[in-house]
């Protein structure tokens, strides 16, 4: 049988009607398209997409369960090493990672795993409701902070070897950055529901409603029986430019107007939470944040979107399917441009008038790139008297986080980098004993999958460290 040169495309909404809505774009593949995708694996005995996958998921195998069309079967493979299927599905960056060591890439497009995992993980949930086997307890107790991905993953993979996990959220919902950062129209919240609860049917504890570092400590949790303690608090601490204006009215960081738009339910017509909507919207920065920002601003009603990024296309981070959508749905990218001030309204006559602090416009610079420095890196440079203003009525600041400092200030003995990261060693450990740390608490800002991945490879430290104590 001929090779199909080209995965399968995704069924999406039109861009004229999804820019309006918060409804997933992507629809997933049918079963019969699901099927016709699986076959253009080559099933290679090397198996290279297996080592591009910070989870390490079987993807030959469960790949050929679905040529088999036993898409449960699939399913039970991927969930041995994942504990969010249907997240990875849709969210993890697989042209840089399995994708990329396809072996059929060499020459034609790579298969589309990432899409295939996520048709396996929605047929499980769609059609199947069994309770997972829960191991009996080993009498061994440990604590999560944070339920994003990497939290989620270490208590998943505790859970299945019998442990007694508890998962301590700061926010009223679990799922991290899951339910407040990834937007609606790409990652759905009731998909994430559907898996936090899965790990609740395995046995695992969930308190929301808890911020470790002001409610109980570190220290407080091994004084409460807990064993071992892994720190997945994630980096919520936005970073801005350090430019005049930066205060005025209609500024955000893109952590909060994501949190307050798909965590606060703000683009409700009756919403809890105040979010400014319509106008012209400014977004800063070219990461995945950034293009969930804009596009969640277009479907807040903004009659002008722009993207403001300092570098050019080929080095903007974002995911190149998110960017693509953002341009079909009308974003206007400004590249090689770099924000100099934030411009506010101020009436010296009249104190009282309710515009005054709001924002009336950016005053940007424009950028050109230079030689390569000895990385390789073309480094930006404003271009002197190119300085111009946009009209925009609100800024959403997406350049980047930092881990919260909450943690490290209220642990002693707990060592951090300079950028505020916990130091850990390959195993996940902290400088102190039993306290484990993975994620953006570590790294900053990067990826759902190498968090989780990072989740695993702890999981499978204290499972040795308190394996030794019995």
């Amino acid at each position: 049988m001929a090779i199909i040169p080209k995965k399968h495309e995704m069924p999406s909404q039109a861009p004229e009607v999804r820019a309006h809505n918060f409804s997933e774009v992507a629809l997933g593949y049918t079963a019969d398209i699901a099927v016709e995708e699986a076959n253009r694996c080559l099933n290679c005995k090397n198996r290279p997409c297996v080592a591009g996958c910070p989870v390490n998921i079987n993807i030959p195998d469960f790949i050929a369960k679905i040529k088999e069309n036993d898409f449960e079967g699939a399913y039970q493979i991927i969930s041995k090493t994942s504990s969010l299927p249907a997240v990875c599905g849709r969210v993890c960056p697989q042209e840089s990672q399995c994708e990329a060591r396809c072996t059929l890439g060499i020459r034609f497009e790579p298969v589309g795993i990432g899409r295939l995992e996520r048709f396996v993980a929605d047929y499980h949930n769609n059609n199947v409701d069994a309770v997972p086997e829960k191991l009996s307890d080993n009498g061994h107790r440990v604590a999560v902070v944070g339920s994003g991905p990497s939290g989620l993953t270490c208590a998943g993979d505790l859970a299945k070897k019998g442990y007694k996990v508890t998962v301590y959220e700061a926010l009223h919902t679990a799922g991290g950055v899951l339910v407040y950062g990834i937007p609606e129209f790409r990652l759905p919240k009731a998909i994430v529901a559907k898996e936090v609860d899965t790990l609740k049917k395995l046995g695992v504890d969930v308190e929301t409603n808890v911020v470790i570092g002001k409610t109980l400590t570190i220290d407080e949790l091994f004084e409460d029986g807990f064993e071992a303690v892994f720190i997945g608090s994630g980096a919520g601490l936005p970073n801005f430019m350090g430019i005049p204006g930066e205060s005025l009215k209609g500024v955000y960081s893109a952590n909060e107007f994501l949190t307050r738009s798909n965590l606060m339910k703000a683009y409700r017509d009756d919403p809890v939470t105040p979010i400014m909507k319509g106008g012209k919207v400014a977004v800063v920065g070219g990461g995945n944040v950034a293009m969930d920002a804009a596009r969640t601003a277009l479907r807040l009603g903004a009659e002008k979107v722009y993207i403001v990024y300092r570098r050019s296309m080929e080095e903007l981070p974002a995911r190149a399917e998110e960017v693509e959508h953002a341009k079909e749905e009308g974003i206007d990218f400004r590249l090689l441009n770099n924000p100099v001030e934030i411009l506010g309204y101020n009436n010296p006559e009249d104190p009282r008038d309710p515009k005054n602090g709001f924002v009336t416009g950016m005053r940007c610079i424009k950028m050109e790139l230079s030689e390569p420095d000895e990385s390789g890196r073309r480094r930006p440079v404003p271009i002197e008297g190119s300085e111009f203003e946009l009209d925009v009525d609100t800024v959403i600041m997406a350049i980047g986080t930092s881990p919260n400092p909450l943690i490290k200030n209220t642990t002693e003995g707990l060592e951090v980098n300079r950028r505020g990261g916990i130091i850990v060693n390959e195993d996940g450990l902290t400088s102190r004993n039993a306290v484990y740390a993975g994620g953006d608490a570590v790294t900053g800002a990067a990826t759902v999958i190498s968090a989780m991945g990072a989740g695993k490879v702890a999981a499978k430290a204290i499972d040795e460290y308190l394996s030794k104590a019995d």
